[in-house]
């Protein structure tokens, strides 16, 4: 009943958004075209879903499959959006002017060829921007970079670099090139340490064997340490016994190890510089709603002292939000990701920075500061659902760490 329903509407607004069409072109193969691109993509996309019950992912296929579809239905809501505008001024001119001279016999007037032209137009710069997104965008890589002060840094730390990524999604990606470059362009940072956020795979281990040996070249003299995301826990797939998924499970930490990345699970490790430390502090996933609640900032602490230097890595911001930014242990940075900054939105650093994610997240993209400590939130690294970005770029964070008053970090980012 749910898709009948869900049927029956889709098939409501295409008859309304085809009024637009039917003003523009006369044309039976462009209209034929124009109703193909609008309903096979759905179908595909439902049928491949429900044809493999076991995987509920969104792997490259079907990913390219829901990119059309929200491309072509970005134009298709400006063409509904001018339609009912101008339905509505129709509708007031019909009703002033049979009010006003109610003898008279007076029709409704015809919609307007150039409005369906504007519509068009301007449903053109969605659609042709979720296109690039799919094909260039989502392979826009940028280097941020921020500089934060801290007045109890220790002075061996002074100038201390850290490269963030988080949110690879392997299981979406289908160009090794494009990938090399960003490996590459990380190690070119020569950060003493590099952190990952979360979110290795959309959910199986699997999905790392093509990419295990690439992603297994990044360097850093300190370390790679990583911590769990929401996917990384294979509950977003069927697995068909217990026992399948916690192998799989297995599988994916085994992964790190072969790469050489350090998994923290609500624990934490010293880098030492001579008598002084600093404390990398990796809680699991925890995260608002129905999201895995399996952070423990307190186990993750044990000790360590207040006065200790901690770089908390947390997947979801959410866990900053509730708990890490007021808790007693004066956790002075946490590292980010999850939102992906939606990968779609507008930024002009220092000026202006949207998307829709900010409704959900208050924390979504960038730094951000509560009694001089901080979050940086990753856009993240990879793409997962609609296979591109537009606007909100795949995401390098190079971090460094400077002694001194908080009013002297450079919160808004470098990009490079």
């Amino acid at each position: 009943m749910r898709w009948l329903l869900f049927f029956i509407i889709v098939f409501i607004l295409e008859i309304y958004a085809f009024q637009a069409i039917r003003r523009l072109t006369s044309s039976k193969k462009l209209r034929i075209t124009y109703f193909l691109l609008s309903f096979l993509p759905i179908i595909i996309l439902i049928y491949n879903f429900y044809n493999n019950t076991e995987d509920k992912t969104f792997n490259e296929y079907r990913a390219i499959v829901l990119g059309i579809v929200l491309a072509v239905y970005s134009l298709k809501n400006m063409l509904i959006l001018f339609l009912f505008g101008e339905d509505i001024f129709r509708s007031f001119r019909y009703i002033y002017k049979k009010l006003k001279k109610p003898s008279e016999h007076v029709q409704i007037e015809g919609r307007r060829k150039f409005i369906s032209q504007i519509a068009m137009g301007l449903g053109s710069i969605p659609f042709f921007s979720l296109i690039y997104g799919m094909f260039q965008g989502k392979y826009n890589f940028k280097v941020l970079t921020y500089e934060l002060a801290f007045e109890d840094l220790p002075e061996e730390f002074d100038g201390y670099q850290i490269t963030q990524l988080s949110d690879i999604h392997s299981g979406s990606f289908n160009n090794h090139e494009k990938i090399k470059y960003a490996i590459n362009l990380i190690n070119k940072q020569e950060s003493d340490a590099l952190m990952f956020t979360g979110d290795l795979v959309n959910s199986l281990a699997s999905e790392m064997d093509d990419w295990k040996d690439l992603f297994g070249q990044l360097k850093a003299k300190d370390g790679i340490y990583s911590i769990l995301g929401n996917h990384d826990y294979g509950d977003y797939y069927k697995f068909k016994e217990p026992k399948d998924k916690e192998e799989n499970f297995k599988n994916f930490l085994k992964v790190h190890e072969e790469m050489g990345w350090q998994m923290l699970r609500n624990e934490h490790r010293l880098i030492k510089k001579n008598d002084a430390h600093l404390a990398v502090v990796g809680v699991e996933n925890w995260g608002k709603g129905r999201f895995k609640k399996a952070g423990n900032i307190d186990k993750a602490c044990e000790g360590l002292i207040q006065k200790d230097f901690k770089i908390v890595l947390s997947h979801d911001p959410s866990y900053w939000d509730k708990v890490l930014h007021q808790h007693e242990k004066n956790l002075h940075l946490t590292l980010s990701g999850h939102t992906h900054g939606m990968q779609f939105g507008i930024e002009i650093p220092g000026w202006f920075k949207w998307s829709p994610i900010q409704y959900r997240y208050k924390q979504w993209a960038g730094v951000y500061e509560f009694k001089k400590r901080y979050i940086n939130v990753n856009r993240g690294f990879g793409y997962l659902a609609y296979p591109g970005r537009v606007g909100i770029w795949p995401e390098i964070t190079v971090i460094k760490f400077k002694k001194g008053n908080s009013d002297q970090s450079k919160t808004v980012a470098v990009k490079s």
